[in-house]
């Protein structure tokens, strides 16, 4: 008996040996398991404000740490220039065009937390995928991709609702008009307009009054009195959206309740931080997938006291230099609570600098460094090339420099891949799963050619011809510079995707991306022998991406953006919309 138990335990000893023996070493096993995933995004963030992609005057040290020990990509693309539109590719892999995401009209982004447009709920996130594998998932910071639908309550937009479990911060976007001392921001244009038309109602019906008191005109009071309600009716139906910006639009939410509204801006910085290391240190036993979205650095630049002052560009430097210590505070959480080596983190930003946007002298906007263009602009690379480093100890390498063109869709098919989930099936997903190109077992990107939309408009082509390393790039629309040559769209804060403020090229702009990055010289027919093959190349390239089109629900049309009493969130009875459970606690 002695000798037949003997055997069966050597039968059973020797495979458990051999299996220890042979197993792959500590960098294969950390591919299989599923690592913590951190996404910290950048708002409105400049490629050239970072110190890493060639700035010298702002201090990054801590993003700057992030690519020596991991990878820096330098051709990072945004799916679209402007906030909503590139965030919920980035959450999908697709893009925005592709769930309704993208503008047929010059209301490019949510407008309100009151609208009823969104990221629609059929959409499947990453983060629900990486929920149903078993990852607790948060969302700290800004959202601004819709609440509601058909109710106050419904939140079928809300990050709740796409797979995050825990969400704290803004459901909407910073903004000047949530800062009391700061001149307004949101819609300014068309705010003036309506003033204007107020004032102008106001004046004719207080004449017809004057006029018909000292008898120098024959109106009736019935229609004086019908014209005195519609002043009325105009004045409020405008100014009880617009007069209330800050109460409708800057809150802060916990989940599904809103505990600032509205929001104590002076401490906004330090709770945002607070929730992302309590969000850590609560999820350090298992698998997490955290996405830190900034509201630095997004007008109106807030700043705690302790930065003030500290950088060579003013108060935006200041503000950059803040976020970068966040950044610092949240990696400094990881080594602490001994998940370095089995955490990937991500940096990026979610399109580039708003070159347009100041007060006076002062820049309010970043800086895209060597390239043409900025935020809003769909085509020019200052729009659209963003920060991208990714670090991870023992799998990815260090200090490694990619200049392959990639996009923020690729987060989406990538941290889907390390989850062990599996992609959708029923859609198209145009992001690529970037491991092999960050592991050096692939040269090249997966990406042949990335489309560059403004709204639903297509504006630039980018074509990578691998074999000979040539990324060419096709501009059909560009906007008009006003002044002109001033590189921006300074004459109105934004640059247009269609209309008067557009030129259409026929042929296209061609330039070639390797050999000219800044696109300060377009080539020609006479300039460049391949210009005619790479316009058909490209042109047949549009045809099969305009054939995985589908038609759907427009999120930003008119009717979604406007706001509806009867979706703006509320703490209180509504229009009593006031609380503070963060100064309460």
């Amino acid at each position: 008996t002695s000798f037949v138990l003997l055997c069966f335990r050597t039968s059973l000893v020797t495979p458990l040996i051999l299996g220890l023996l042979l197993q792959p070493p500590l960098t294969e096993l950390s591919i299989i398991t599923q690592p913590n995933i951190v996404l910290l995004m950048a708002d409105d963030l400049g490629i050239g404000d970072v110190g890493c992609y060639g700035n010298d005057t702002i201090r990054t040290p801590n993003i700057d740490r992030l690519a020596k020990e991991g990878v820096k990509l330098t051709q990072h693309i945004a799916a679209a220039p402007l906030c909503t539109p590139s965030r919920a590719a980035f959450l999908t892999g697709r893009y925005p065009l592709r769930s309704g995401m993208d503008a047929i009209n010059n209301y490019r982004v949510i407008f309100w937390n009151g609208g009823s447009g969104g990221l629609p709920p059929n959409e499947t996130t990453f983060a629900k995928i990486l929920q149903q594998q078993g990852y607790s998932t948060g969302l700290i910071g800004k959202w601004h991709l819709g609440v509601n639908c058909e109710s106050r309550n419904d939140h079928c937009h809300h990050p709740l609702n796409h797979g995050f479990d825990y969400f704290y911060g803004m459901p909407f976007t910073l903004i000047s008009d949530c800062q009391p001392t700061e001149t307004p921001e949101m819609d300014r244009a068309f705010r003036r307009k309506l003033w204007l038309s107020t004032q102008m109602i106001g004046l004719v019906t207080l004449t017809a009054v004057l006029g018909r008191l000292t008898g120098l005109i024959s109106v009736r009071w019935k229609t004086l009195t019908c014209l005195a309600g519609f002043s009325v009716l105009f004045f409020v139906s405008w100014f009880s959206s617009y007069g209330f910006v800050r109460y409708w639009n800057c809150i802060l939410m916990r989940n599904h309740e809103v505990t600032e509204q509205p929001m104590v801006t002076d401490r906004t910085t330090s709770l945002i931080l607070r929730e992302s290391l309590s969000f850590i240190e609560r999820n350090k036993h298992k698998p997490f997938l955290l996405f830190l979205s900034f509201l630095h650095s997004h007008t109106p630049l807030l700043t705690t006291e302790k930065f003030l002052g500290r950088s060579s560009h003013g108060l935006y430097g200041d503000n950059v230099e803040e976020m970068d210590w966040m950044v610092g505070q949240v990696l400094d959480a990881i080594d602490k609570a001994a998940l370095k080596n089995t955490t990937l983190v991500y940096f990026a930003s979610d399109h580039g600098g708003w070159l347009e946007r100041q007060e006076g002298k002062r820049q309010l906007g970043g800086w895209n460094g060597i390239y043409r263009g900025g935020k809003a602009m769909g085509g020019w690379e200052g729009g659209i090339r963003v920060p991208g480093i990714f670090r991870w100890p023992g799998v990815l390498p260090t200090g490694t420099v990619i200049d392959e063109p990639t996009s923020l869709m690729d987060i989406y098919p990538t941290v889907v891949h390390l989850a062990g989930g599996i992609l959708p099936q029923d859609r198209v997903i145009d992001g690529r799963n970037l491991m092999p190109l960050l592991r050096g077992t692939v040269e090249h990107s997966e990406h042949e050619f990335l489309f560059h939309y403004c709204g639903i408009h297509l504006h630039a082509v980018r074509w990578h011809q691998k074999d000979s390393g040539a990324i060419w790039k096709a501009h059909y629309v560009t906007p008009v510079f006003r002044p002109p040559g001033a590189g921006g769209c300074y004459d109105r804060g934004f640059c247009p995707c269609f209309g008067e403020g557009v030129t259409h090229h026929d042929p296209p702009l061609l330039f070639d991306l390797s050999r000219d990055p800044s696109e300060a010289n377009p080539l020609s027919a006479d300039t460049e022998p391949l210009f005619d093959t790479v316009i058909r190349q490209i042109g047949r390239a549009i045809e099969e991406h305009r054939r995985t089109l589908t038609p759907v629900p427009e999120q930003l049309s008119v009717y979604n953006i406007i706001w509806k009493p009867w979706l703006q969130p509320c703490c209180g009875t509504f229009p009593f919309c006031w609380c503070d459970k963060e100064g309460d606690n």
